[in-house]
């Protein structure tokens, strides 16, 4: 009667004990960390417990269309902007999230650091849109898009918005100028 007791008891432990730690800078199509597509804004400091949570005044408010919340480490430096779906409002949940810190990574390890090669390399292009002034990249995989300058374009691109850019119209060593995750 006890042994089977104990063998419950030994593997109840084990798993316990095997549970994987979530990786507090990883950017997968629904989560950054601990911060998911479902947390709400009030729930922000059990995502970032150790990290300062910056939420613009209601004067912000009225003057831009977003309000982003900022995340700050302990050292102040930026880690995250986060754009809540609802402004002023902290049962929303998030819309949009850039990536301001090096820190975060996806798995396959794209950065804020990282080329249109690095993501050409490792990831399905979803779309193209060329705007006034960048050239925004999206992958439905993990849920992102990430703007490049026009500066990084062969010149016949850089001036003109209504032109249809292709992957192979962008040099592979463009930089990211940002990258969002969007829910």
């Amino acid at each position: 009667m006890k042994k089977p007791l104990l063998t419950v008891l030994a593997i109840a432990v084990t798993a316990v004990s095997c549970k994987k730690e979530q990786d507090p800078f990883l950017i997968e199509k629904q989560n950054i960390g601990l911060l998911t597509d479902s947390t709400l804004v009030k729930d922000l400091k059990m995502a970032f417990p150790k990290d300062s949570i910056v939420k613009s005044s209601p004067e912000d408010a009225f003057l831009k269309t977003d309000s982003p919340i900022t995340i700050f480490n302990t050292n102040n430096q930026e880690l995250l902007a986060l754009t809540p779906k609802k402004l002023n409002d902290s049962t929303s949940t998030i819309g949009t999230i850039k990536i301001m810190d090096s820190k975060f990574k996806t798995k396959k390890g794209l950065t804020i650091n990282s080329t249109f090669a690095d993501i050409q390399n490792n990831y399905k292009i979803s779309n193209i849109q060329n705007t006034l002034r960048n050239v925004v990249v999206f992958v439905n995989d993990i849920n992102a898009f990430f703007t490049i300058d026009k500066k990084e374009l062969p010149a016949e691109l850089q001036f003109d918005a209504s032109a249809k850019i292709e992957a192979i119209q962008i040099p592979g060593q463009a930089k990211i100028k940002y990258f969002m995750i969007g829910w």
